[in-house]
């Protein structure tokens, strides 16, 4: 009778047990950031959050990619390592790829990521050679409670098969779909929770989750979008970029079962900076050659104003007729201030170490060139916009529907050749680019900045956009 007893209640006890595991509540934190451009203003902020938070409950720390180009600190340094040491020193447990990270080489990449203390995941990118291999498709992570939670990373690929970027810089990779190898991950993982973390764009990831809800979290990049959305059930975030924001996401289980995910973007400039951190930060700023005062703004610019006097740069340098150069190539969005430009200055608004293309175009060429652009289906954020700037005027024709379909130059002679000096950029991934006599220039963009600043402050440039858009129904 006493064994029945005993058995009965080592059952009991059993029961209650695997009750108790199965119904207790439990709740996690993900701290997420993305785009961060090597911008080093709010590393010691986010320092002092990640403390914060880890000191009340479990908390995980993930980015979306785009660690680096944007900032001559980091960017100029060996291996571009004084992010990654930044990020260890922060406390990050995993992160995707962004199509800026491979900017420097795959060699840089490499050894970026063997410096990282957090696993670095990406499930669309295939490697032939020994460089990147080290890279997962995704990671899991489980909390104290046995929460199984799986990372699963992606980059955007385009028609070209990469991400954006110079051609060369993906030599040996091959990058598939990044939202049918999303679906296919989420499919084959078992975790509690599944998170993505998407270096595709928002439009992407908002398109995704409409489709499929095999996520229960999205924490993008790419678009530098400050988004907090639901859709289908899965909760969509972004958090703009440069370090401005953090997203929190909340997560409250009842054993492995999701009760609630809330996403919050929180910006960091409330928090104090981190002693430690901040002082690390310090020492990576104390370079004395970046600071050098190379020459003045006569007055304040904006972007367009930025965007004209590259133009006007590179066609002065090559003794080109015409300059043209994208917006998104210009990286200094704000604009200059009048007043002293630094060597640091210029770097931040051209940190891709591009070069110089002389051609030969006809307007017909590049009336084509930039249709094509302004209609772009693949490259979405770049499309419907003035992406070209030039130091010749002109005008974008578009239907009711927003759809380029001419192009009008008021001091072009139709058939003739004209010598163009054109971004690096342009003229290595821009599809629809025809030209004739192509000659890569052995001259970086940067240099010709810094000869101009030198020879010519304080400088002027026009604020206004020679170039416009105008709706006119189509015949």
């Amino acid at each position: 009778m006493k064994k029945v007893v005993s058995i009965v209640t080592a059952f009991a006890f059993s029961f209650f047990l695997l009750f108790f595991v199965g119904y207790r509540k439990s709740e996690f934190v993900i701290l997420s950031t993305n785009d961060m451009h090597a911008s080093l203003d709010n590393v010691a902020r986010l320092a002092t959050a990640v403390k914060e938070c880890r000191d009340t409950v479990f908390t995980i720390v993930v980015d979306a990619g785009d660690r680096w180009t944007g900032n001559a600190y980091v960017d100029l340094a060996e291996g571009r390592l004084p992010m990654i040491r930044l990020m260890n020193a922060v406390g990050y447990d995993v992160a995707t790829l962004g199509n800026h990270d491979f900017d420097a080489g795959q060699k840089v990449l490499d050894g970026a990521i063997d410096e990282a203390e957090f696993e670095v995941v990406c499930a669309n990118m295939q490697t032939t050679s020994e460089l990147l291999d080290d890279v997962e498709k995704s990671e899991r992570i489980v909390t104290p409670e046995g929460v199984e939670i799986d990372f699963v990373g992606v980059v955007t690929s385009y028609a070209n098969g990469h991400p954006d970027g110079n051609d060369s810089n993906f030599e040996g990779l091959k990058f598939e779909d990044p939202q049918i190898v999303a679906e296919s991950e989420g499919d084959e993982s078992d975790g509690d929770i599944k998170v993505l973390l998407s270096h595709m764009g928002h439009d992407r990831d908002l398109a995704l989750a409409e489709r499929y809800n095999g996520y229960d979290v999205i924490l993008g990049g790419h678009t530098h979008r400050l988004l907090d959305t639901v859709v289908n059930g899965t909760v969509v975030g972004q958090t703009q970029r440069k370090l401005k924001y953090v997203g929190v996401t909340k997560v409250k289980m009842r054993g492995s079962k999701v009760v609630s995910i809330e996403y919050e973007n929180i910006p960091l400039k409330n928090y104090a900076k981190d002693a430690e951190v901040e002082a690390q930060i310090k020492e990576i700023e104390a370079n004395p050659a970046l600071q050098e005062v190379v020459g003045s703004m006569a007055h304040s610019t904006n972007h367009v104003g930025l965007c004209n006097l590259q133009t006007k740069i590179i066609k002065e340098a090559t003794g080109a007729e015409i300059g043209i150069y994208h917006r998104g190539g210009v990286r200094i969005i704000e604009g200059l201030p009048k007043g002293d430009v630094t060597v640091k200055t210029l770097f931040d608004n051209e940190p891709f170490f591009s070069q110089v293309h002389l051609v030969e175009m006809t307007p017909a060429q590049l009336r084509k060139l930039i249709v094509e652009k302004y209609n772009d289906t693949v490259n979405a954020k770049e499309a419907h916009v003035v992406d070209l700037y030039a130091t010749t005027p002109y005008r974008i024709i578009v239907d009711e529907n927003d759809m380029a379909y001419d192009v009008a130059f008021p001091r072009l002679r139709e058939g003739r050749k004209y010598k163009i000096a054109v971004a690096d950029y342009v003229a290595r991934n821009y599809a629809h680019f025809e030209c004739e006599s192509e000659v890569r220039l052995p001259l970086l963009v940067f240099e010709l900045d810094r000869a101009y600043f030198e020879k010519n402050s304080p400088v002027s440039i026009s604020n206004k956009m020679l170039q416009s858009v105008v709706v006119r129904k189509q015949r």
